[in-house]
C-alpha cells in the first residue's frame, strides 16, 4: 500500500508544481484543439512561451539557471521542428507548441521530450496507418521522399521535397503526439527513468 500511495505522491507533484502543472494543462488544451481542428491557437502557444519565459526568469528551476535557460529550451524546441514545417509536413502550430515546451522544460530537458515526441509520432503514425489501411501508401511515400531528395541533392547540392507530388493519406494531428511524448517524458523524469 505505501508504493502505491508514493506513486500518486508522485504524480501529484507534477501537477501541483506551477512550472509542470500549467505546462501539462497547456498542452492538455493544445492536443484537444489539434484533434478537433487541426490547429493550436496562438493564445495555448504564445501564452505558454511568455508565461514560461516570464516564470522561469523569476523563479528559476535550478540556482545555476541563468535567464537564457528557458530561452534556449525555446530555440531548441523551435529549431528542432521547424525543417519539419519548413518542407510542409508540420502546421506551424507544431512548430510553437515545441518552442513552448522548450521554453518551460529548458535545453537538456528539450532534448529527451524532443525523443520522446519522435517516438510517439512514430508510433501515432503506425497506429493511423494500420487503422485507416494505408500503410502500403505511407511507405511508398516515404520512399518516395527520400529517393526525391536524394536525387535532388546530387543534381542541385540541396535536398528538396515535393510533398505536392505524393498523394495524401490524410493528417495527423502532431499535437497530440508533442502532448504525449512530453507528458511521458515528464512522468519518465518524476521516477527517475531518464
Amino acid at each position: 500500500m505505501d508504493e502505491t500511495a508514493f506513486f500518486f505522491e508522485l504524480l501529484g507533484m507534477l501537477v501541483t508544481d506551477p512550472r509542470t502543472g500549467v505546462l501539462l494543462a497547456l498542452l492538455a488544451a493544445a492536443a484537444v484543439c489539434d484533434y478537433r481542428t487541426f490547429r493550436i491557437p496562438n493564445l495555448i502557444t504564445g501564452g505558454g512561451i511568455l508565461f514560461a519565459l516570464v516564470y522561469n526568469t523569476i523563479v528559476p528551476p535550478d540556482w545555476r539557471a541563468g535567464w537564457t535557460w528557458a530561452p534556449a529550451g525555446m530555440l531548441l524546441g523551435f529549431g528542432a521542428m521547424l525543417p519539419m514545417y519548413a518542407i510542409g509536413t508540420m502546421g506551424a502550430g507544431d512548430v510553437k507548441l515545441m518552442a513552448m515546451v522548450g521554453a518551460f522544460l529548458g535545453f537538456n530537458a528539450t532534448l529527451y521530450a524532443l525523443l520522446f515526441c519522435v517516438i510517439t509520432a512514430g508510433i501515432a503514425a503506425l497506429v493511423f496507418g494500420l487503422r485507416k489501411r494505408v500503410m502500403g501508401r505511407m511507405l511508398a511515400n516515404t520512399g518516395d521522399a527520400m529517393r526525391g531528395m536524394l536525387w535532388s541533392a546530387v543534381a542541385s547540392g540541396t535536398p528538396r521535397l515535393q510533398p505536392e507530388a505524393m498523394q495524401s493519406v490524410g493528417k495527423l494531428a502532431y499535437g497530440i503526439s508533442i502532448a504525449l511524448g512530453t507528458t511521458s517524458y515528464l512522468v519518465a523524469q518524476q521516477f527517475n527513468l531518464v
